[in-house]
């Protein structure tokens, strides 16, 4: 058992609205940490004997749960890191759609598959693994939860969930849905530890599986730590995501699409569209379609229900936002709309528009976290390919053209879903993850929960001529 070594420090959550502290939570102390663990352990033992119909009585009752109680956990985001109320009702929606997904198919899923062999009968069995840890960010506290523990609870594993130090409030809540809806004592619980005690948590015997989604940086940490611990791990991580606009596509469409993916959660979002690749003879014709959209957004507290654009969710991040913009304008892109810092209180930055941006500049080779829209020009289909596969990064990427084109092209582009014609988003019906440095393995739909269990192969004899 590895014991973890921080001391006791405090989780603070900043409302970025006015950037005030609300929120102060002690991290959780090495005894609570082995509590933790050890309640998780002891009711494996149990839940992983319950039957699948069992378990989705569960995930079908935290459902429940969530939409009951949906205006006051929209509310925890909008205070711990801004989601514009709307949105934030979303949210917590779809969170109770992956619940009530797994609850209806996981059987399905894990259903035992029949394989001829030699044997009389062979088959594979799918089986639980244990506790899984699932270590979150802030900017999606109740959709990344449930995509990470439900399919995990389904497969008969316990959950624990690492929650962002940022957003307390939101961890808290979502262990108390659980808890309203009857859950056995350690099946899904959430700790509020420090970043510095991830790594013994991870090392924990205890622990079967990790569940990581952040930054590449952090992301490459939380492998390093499972790999020596010969422990499975998904890994989504952050993305450069490029939307190819070509001369044949619906121009309107895309600009109002593109528009929307850009700034959903304050364009806080790994797999918001980030490079807008335009073919060079309807670039000009897109950005102006692409400018009146942004233009007209309406930015402010993220509280009132006419805001479509909240604040950033800390000060760092909006100054680390802000210098990609600036670092790129130097570097010879125009500033088209946004761009400065506003006054005031609170973390906000405006809805902005690069144009002229160029490979090799900041806002390409880094991931832009907030809503800034950088355009770059392409002479063909061709190039437009190549300039979007020249990345470290490959979670998701969109075009825009003729379907069967569309579909043809997304065999070329090096990211992990692909979407045609359409905005990309997650869906608990669908896989979703990356490749090259955006991460591996595969969350939500069949592949999700597949992640995190045994596939046990079973041979019977007698041998079979």
């Amino acid at each position: 058992m590895s014991t973890p070594v921080s001391l006791t420090t405090s989780l603070i959550a900043t409302d970025p609205t006015t950037g005030t502290v609300i929120r102060e939570v002690p991290a959780a102390t090495p005894a609570q940490i082995e509590e933790t663990l050890a309640r998780a352990a002891s009711a494996f033992g149990t839940w992983r004997r319950t039957s699948f119909d069992e378990r989705a009585e569960l995930l079908g009752a935290v459902a429940a749960e969530l939409r009951r109680r949906r205006e006051d956990f929209a509310l925890l985001m909008t205070e711990e890191m801004g989601k514009p109320i709307g949105e934030a009702r979303g949210e917590v929606d779809k969170a109770a759609w992956a619940a009530d997904h797994y609850a209806q198919f996981g059987a399905e899923y894990l259903a035992t598959e029949p394989v001829d062999s030699d044997a009389t009968r062979s088959y594979v069995q799918y089986l639980p693994l244990g506790p899984v840890l699932g270590v979150l960010p802030w900017n999606a506290p109740f959709w990344l939860a449930f995509r990470f523990c439900a399919p995990a609870i389904m497969a008969g594993n316990t959950a624990i969930m690492k929650p962002d130090p940022h957003v307390p409030g939101c961890g808290a809540a979502i262990a108390s849905a659980f808890a309203a809806a009857g859950a056995p004592d350690g099946v899904f619980q959430t700790l509020e530890a420090a970043t510095a005690d991830v790594e013994s948590v991870i090392r924990d015997p205890r622990i079967t599986a990790v569940s990581f989604t952040g930054s590449d940086r952090a992301g490459a940490a939380v492998a390093a730590v499972a790999a020596s611990e010969i422990k499975p791990a998904v890994l989504e991580l952050g993305g450069s995501d490029p939307c190819l606009v070509l001369a044949d596509a619906d121009l309107a469409a895309a600009a109002e699409v593109i528009a929307l993916s850009r700034i959903i959660n304050a364009g806080q979002s790994c797999i918001a569209a980030k490079r807008i690749i335009v073919e060079a003879s309807v670039h000009d014709e897109f950005v102006g379609l692409l400018r009146a959209r942004l233009a007209a957004l309406k930015m402010g507290d993220p509280r009132d229900e006419t805001v479509q654009v909240g604040p950033i969710a800390r000060a760092d991040l909006r100054d680390n936002l802000h210098r990609q913009v600036t670092e790129t304008v130097a570097a010879g892109a125009t500033c088209v709309l946004g761009g400065e810092l506003p006054a005031g209180p609170g973390f906000f930055y405006p809805v902005t528009l690069l144009t002229g941006v160029q490979p090799g500049m900041t806002a390409c080779t880094e991931e832009t976290f907030g809503p800034v829209a950088t355009v770059l020009s392409a002479a063909d289909a061709a190039e437009a390919l190549a300039i979007a596969n020249d990345t470290r990064y490959g979670l998701a990427a969109s075009v825009w053209t003729a379907t069967e084109r569309g579909e043809a092209m997304a065999r070329e582009l090096e990211a992990g879903q692909v979407s045609v014609n359409g905005i990309v988003k997650t869906d608990p019906r669908l896989p979703s993850g990356g490749v090259k440095r955006s991460g591996y393995g595969r969350e939500l739909g069949r592949h999700g929960i597949h992640e995190f269990v045994n596939a046990q192969q079973v041979w019977v004899g007698p041998k079979q001529d």
